[in-house]
């Protein structure tokens, strides 16, 4: 039997993460559910300690999704969650993003210009990417 995955990035914060992310990658951020949110809430399945507020939402607080805009047939789901500790060592997953050749140095650009740090250039033959690390350190590549 094949499965459906998700991706799971662990955060400090994982709604600011999820907004860079989705951002990032042309993406969008799942909106949650304030009346589910506050119905749990009050049949006392949830505590306010359970949630946030984010851009003036009512959210889960530990934890925020991206998807594809073309929805899960094209690409994973990518959830943030919270994790109390910070990221101290290298990733041994990252993901990939496919620009293209032509617009590798325009995306690196843009996306230091929002937090993203150089970590390194690479080159394989004809293939060329750069690794960079998110606001959070976690390491993508742009190729």
């Amino acid at each position: 039997m094949a499965y459906d995955i998700q991706v799971v990035i662990d955060s400090q914060d994982p709604h600011n993460l999820a907004d860079w992310w989705a951002d990032a990658l042309g993406w969008e951020v799942e909106r949650q559910d304030e009346a589910f949110i506050r119905s749990l809430i009050e049949r006392g399945d949830a505590g306010e300690d359970d949630t946030a507020f984010h851009r003036g939402a009512l959210v889960w607080k530990d934890g925020a999704a991206i998807r594809h805009p073309g929805g899960l047939r094209r690409a994973p789901r990518v959830l943030f969650q919270l994790v109390p500790e910070p990221k101290t060592t290298k990733n041994r997953v990252h993901l990939d993003v496919r620009a293209g050749a032509e617009s590798i140095d325009a995306e690196v650009e843009r996306l230091v210009g929002k937090g993203a740090k150089v970590l390194h250039e690479g080159r394989l033959g004809p293939t060329r990417w750069v690794t960079i690390a998110d606001p959070e350190g976690n390491e993508l590549c742009i190729a």
